[in-house]
C-alpha cells in the first residue's frame, strides 16, 4: 500500500506510507506547476512512484482533498487575521 493514513499523523488525512508527507502536500505542489520529478527531487526521500501514487489517490479523490486544502486555506487566513488585530489594552 503506497497511500495510508494514521491518525495520530496529519490528522488522518491520506499521506504517502511510511512518511509523514500528505497527498494534499503533494497536490499542492502540483497544483503549483511542479511536475512528479521536481516533487521527488523537492522531498528528497520520496521515489517517483510514490508521488505518482500520492496524485494518483489526488485525481481518484479530488473533493477530499480539495476540502482538505480548503480547510488549510480558512485555517492560515484566520491565523493571518488574528495576527492582525491590535493587542487587548
Amino acid at each position: 500500500m503506497l497511500i495510508d493514513r494514521d491518525p495520530a499523523i496529519r490528522g488522518g488525512r491520506p499521506k504517502i506510507a511510511g512518511t509523514g508527507v500528505t497527498v494534499m502536500r503533494v497536490a499542492t505542489w502540483y497544483k503549483m506547476g511542479l511536475t512528479p520529478e521536481e516533487i521527488a527531487k523537492q522531498y528528497g526521500h520520496l521515489s517517483l512512484a510514490q508521488v505518482h501514487a500520492a496524485l494518483t489517490y489526488y485525481h481518484a479523490n479530488p473533493h477530499e482533498i480539495e476540502a482538505d486544502l480548503a480547510q488549510e486555506e480558512a485555517f492560515a487566513e484566520e491565523v493571518d487575521r488574528q495576527s492582525e488585530l491590535p493587542p487587548p489594552g
